[in-house]
């Protein structure tokens, strides 16, 4: 290999040497010997110094390429079947797979991927000097105030109650003749217990129906990693008679448990939407701006040609996303 040449800094290279027999001390031993001593220890301070120069040059001219890049927090939660923390698919949900594929495009940070509760990753969003972002967020008004998002990414079908078949005779006063669940007139009845996840957003309008209503004693708060599992142990044990999540969600955790989905049923909520967008969200920084151009412009090719498929997958109707989801993105969606 040829040898690399570096600019001389400084004259830094020459040496301290003197022709040979000249001292400029005169020819006495004595003096000779102490201009030796003199040159050798001039040259090694000069020496070190020169390399210090030489070091500290080469560095400023250095592109930027090779300097630290910025690390970007990804929040995860276990969030089945987006994402997958324990058990035989773990690392196999829709947003798990999405995480390799999204970083890859993103060559210009260092990335690092930590697992959170929803309490702890809200609170990581919201600090203004941080540098993190979470791809499960659905939008709200309330959330938009300290956090940035991202075009929609996915759909997931909407929220509803989860109850066991044994106890229908609870909530079939309460279902229209579609199915669907009036959940207001539900929890104003003061008969049913419900477990919801802590800080979690079920969308505009069940978050409303949550917000107003007078029995909030009967609203059964989770704040666990694994919320929506934990609530189906308690439900089947009677410490409350409905969860609200979504289905795909709860069956996961119902096959996880042996729990046989026969035993379950599940009510959409009235006027609720068929299908729920959710983002990407990241801190509502500069350094947040700037990741979610990147990330704008990654997913509008991502989540048509891999998340959509990668989601399909968990749907019990699953040909009837894919149909639907040919007009997720329309102009309407972004």
């Amino acid at each position: 290999m040829k040898n690399r040449e570096y600019p001389v800094v400084g004259g830094c290279q020459r040496s301290a040497q003197r022709p040979p027999g000249h001292t400029g001390f005169g020819s006495s031993q004595f003096f000779r010997d102490l201009h030796r001593r003199m040159v050798n220890r001039f040259t090694r301070a000069r020496g070190a110094g020169c390399y210090a120069l030489l070091f500290l040059s080469v560095m400023v001219g250095m592109p930027a390429t090779a300097q630290a890049k910025e690390t970007l927090t990804w929040l995860l939660r276990d969030f089945p079947p987006l994402t997958i923390f324990s058990g035989p698919q773990t690392g196999q949900g829709a947003i798990d797979k999405l995480m390799p594929e999204l970083i890859a495009r993103m060559p210009e940070y260092d990335h690092k991927v930590m697992h959170v509760n929803r309490a702890r990753g809200t609170q990581m969003l919201q600090d203004p000097d941080g540098f993190a972002c979470d791809p499960t967020l659905l939008w709200t008004a309330e959330r938009e105030k300290t956090i940035l998002f991202s075009i929609p990414t996915y759909a997931t079908p909407g929220n509803g109650v989860t109850v066991e078949q044994r106890n229908h005779a609870l909530f079939a006063p309460f279902l229209d003749n579609d199915g669907h669940l009036d959940l207001a007139a539900l929890l104003a009845s003061d008969k049913v217990k419900v477990g919801i996840v802590a800080e979690r957003s079920y969308g505009p309008v069940v978050d409303k129906i949550l917000r107003e209503t007078t029995q909030s004693d009967n609203l059964i708060l989770h704040y666990g990693n694994t919320a929506v599992g934990s609530m189906l142990e308690m439900e089947r044990l009677d410490r409350f008679q409905a969860i609200i999540s979504y289905w795909p969600e709860a069956r996961y955790h119902a096959q996880q448990q042996g729990i046989p989905l026969s035993e379950l049923e599940f009510f959409p909520i009235k006027n609720a939407p068929k299908y729920q967008f959710a983002h990407i969200g990241c801190s509502k920084n500069d350094q947040g701006r700037v990741a979610m151009e990147v990330i704008n412009r990654e997913m509008r090719v991502l989540r048509v040609t891999k998340l959509i498929g990668f989601y399909a997958e968990w749907m019990v109707k699953k040909e009837e996303y894919l149909r639907d989801a040919q007009t997720f993105f329309d102009e309407g969606q972004k």
